[in-house]
């Protein structure tokens, strides 16, 4: 499913266009703020891939 593309391309092919130090989020750089708030986003996608599944 495309869905499922999404995360992995924002945390392999995004990552070298948002490799700044500056903002910090948090008091953390950006870089570290994209990849963790990708790891929390990526359950909510396969949660919602499943349940499209599960209409078919």
């Amino acid at each position: 499913m495309l869905l499922a593309g999404i995360p992995i391309a924002a945390l392999t092919v995004a990552v070298p266009l948002v490799n700044r130090i500056e903002p910090r989020l948090f008091g953390v750089p950006f870089l570290l703020c994209w990849i963790m708030g990708w790891i929390v986003v990526t359950p909510a996608f396969l949660w919602t891939i499943g349940r499209l599944e599960r209409r078919w």
